[in-house]
């Protein structure tokens, strides 16, 4: 049974650094993408960073340069590093499994708030 578990968010000004962890049970990691989603309020959720293969990673435009995204195979934890902070950061943040139509594969878990202020 596959469980993901957010944590890590909280509220800074602009400018600062949170690393996000999720731990994700019951997924393998070489044989799955994983990606942290981003859902802003009021706006649908967005993926913004994943991590296939030999850790390739890709990033949306709008974070790249700031996000990193990692993993620890032998945790089963995938990491998110944001650095330079934004509001529009601001968001609940999420990880999953991605499929094709990167969407999520499993049912999301509780996800861990970013809140940013300016």
């Amino acid at each position: 049974q596959v469980q993901l578990v957010e944590s890590g968010g909280g509220l800074v000004q602009a400018g600062e650094s949170l690393r996000l962890s999720c731990a994700a049970s019951g997924i393998i990691f070489r044989f799955n993408t994983m990606g942290w989603y981003r859902q802003a309020p009021g706006k649908q959720r967005e993926l913004v960073a994943q991590i296939f293969g030999r850790a390739t990673t890709n990033y949306a435009d709008s974070v790249k340069g700031r996000f990193t995204i990692s993993r620890d195979s032998a945790k089963n934890t995938v990491y998110l590093q944001i650095n330079s902070l934004k509001p529009e950061d601001t968001g609940v943040y999420y990880c999953n499994a991605v499929d094709r139509g990167l969407r999520g594969i499993y049912s999301w878990g509780q996800g861990t708030q970013v809140t940013v202020s300016s």
